[in-house]
């Protein structure tokens, strides 16, 4: 499981939120990425992880993007804990 922090007025970076005009959130990337990259290798999935939590302004650490990698390789469930500030 991983963990971020992020500030309340950039939790549309993170998570959809229909009230927002934010692009594509991380949650959205994330899961395209788990449908379309199941069973492909996780050094190929790590850069797009990174490209997509760079222009989300998210501060995944290598850890944790590997990590994602993985489970989008491997199918598994991932849980992310969110802390949200003020």
């Amino acid at each position: 499981m991983g963990e971020i922090t992020v500030s309340a007025q950039h939790i549309d970076h993170l998570l959809h939120d229909p009230a927002s005009t934010y692009g594509t959130p991380y949650q959205q990337a994330f899961a395209d990425l788990a449908a379309t990259h199941r069973g492909r290798p996780v050094a190929e999935i790590v850069p797009l992880l990174r490209k997509a939590a760079d222009a989300a302004l998210l501060g995944f650490t290598a850890a944790d993007l590997t990590e994602q990698a993985e489970t989008i390789s491997t199918g598994a469930r991932y849980e992310l804990r969110v802390r949200v500030t003020a």
